[in-house]
Order: C-alpha cells, then structure tokens, then sequence
C-alpha cells in the first residue's frame, strides 16, 4: 500500500445504517471512524466520499411522485448529514478534518476548490467530499471517481459488504465466482456493476486503480495497508 501516498475513501451511506432500517447507527459511524483513523496512522493522505443512501436515495424520488433532479439534490444534501457525522466521529478520534461539499453552504461545509483541497491534503486532514459533484443526475460514485481524478489520487478504496467482485451477486448467487484481479475492459465487456459505468470510464481514462473491498471485516484495512492481496483490484 505504501505505493500509493494519496488515496480515496468511498464510503456507502447504506453502512452507515448497521442493523437498522434507516438513518446512522452510533456503533457503525465510530466503526468507520476507527478503520479510518488506521490509514491515517499508516501516513497516508486520505479524501473521503460518503453516499446518502441510508437517509434518501434519487433514484426512489419518482416512486414518491418527487421530481428526478429535486430528488438527486435532496439526495445530495444527505450526504452532507453524513459528512457532518462522520467528521464528528473522527475528530473524536483525534483526527483533523475539512468538510467540502460541492453545493456552497458555508455555515457548515467549505466548498469545493481544488488547490485548497490540494493543501488539506498536503498538511495531513482528512477531507469529507459531501454534496456529490454538485449537478443531478450523477451518483456518489461519479463523484468519487471526478474528486479521485482532481486530486490526482493513487488509488479509489471502495468499501462495500462483500468482499470483493464476483461474476454475479454472491448474496443471490452463491455459485458466484470471485474476481482477484480484473481489468477495466474485462469488467465492463462481462458486465460488471462495479461503479456507474461514467464513475468507471473516468477511472479507466485517468488510470486510477480501483480496489473493492469489505469494509466490514475489521481487518481489510490494515491488510490493505500492509500491500496483501485484499478484495479484488480492478485496473489497467
């Protein structure tokens, strides 16, 4: 892992929710904040995205008759409450933050410039991108992949609850295969949903590896630090 001095954090909100049906769970946010602070200890410099998608998904606005856009912004605005969380968590923890969030909204958040962002990093915070990429239409992970991009990161670290990339749904399937290592080309000509396909073509186009792991097994992080295979790494 040394390899890489600057990485980006995707975080999903989804995780963030533990064993209840909506909102944050107390164990779950310092869960996050502990597994963080382990990448920091590693003297890595680290950005943060956070979905939104234990408080409100876009994508289920139409079902509640709410407009696509009204309903990708106010998406956009709970990543901010989970920005706000975890930036509490963490500071808890003894580590220095920034919250950046993309829509300005200076009583609570910075916004987005890059060379700031750029210097934060420099200096050591860890820094929360909230707000999405600030448009509709775009998902956390696009966002991931636009802020992983500008800040010319080594690598994205996508946390989900699998542990890695398998040929199909390892939940529903279970004759589902693993993937230790794929390609860009590869993943897209199979299909995979490993990001939204304009989040994945970014990474493919700015060469950013992509390593899809499970955030919930304790000891990924520090496996992943240590250069172990973890996960399945997707790049050129």
């Amino acid at each position: 892992m040394a390899k890489y001095k600057r990485v980006l954090l995707k975080l999903s909100g989804e995780s963030l929710m533990g064993e209840q049906g909506f909102g944050i769970n107390a164990d779950m946010l310092n869960y996050y904040a502990v597994q963080i602070k382990k990448i920091k200890d590693a003297g890595l410099e680290l950005a943060i995205v956070i979905g939104g998608g234990n408080i409100y998904r876009g994508l289920q606005a139409v079902e509640s008759g709410i407009d696509r856009v009204q309903g990708d912004y106010m998406g956009m605005l709970a990543t901010v409450i989970n920005g706000l969380a975890l930036q509490s968590a963490l500071e808890n923890h003894g580590l220095f933050t920034r919250l950046v969030s993309a829509i300005e909204m200076k009583a609570i958040a910075e916004p987005y410039i890059r060379r700031r962002a750029d210097r934060h990093l420099e200096k050591g915070r860890i820094i929360i991108f909230s707000g999405g990429t600030g448009s509709p239409y775009f998902t956390t992970d696009s966002a991931a992949a636009l802020r992983a991009s500008e800040i010319n990161a080594g690598v994205i670290l996508k946390g989900t609850r699998v542990d890695g990339i398998y040929s199909s749904d390892p939940e529903k399937d279970p004759t589902a295969t693993k993937f230790d290592k794929i390609t860009f080309t590869k993943a897209i000509d199979l299909g995979l949903h490993i990001m939204d396909m304009t989040a994945f073509t970014l990474c493919r186009e700015n060469n950013i590896p992509i390593i899809v792991f499970n955030i919930l097994d304790p000891s990924s992080i520090e496996d992943i630090i240590a250069g172990k295979d973890v996960g399945t790494l997707v790049s050129a």
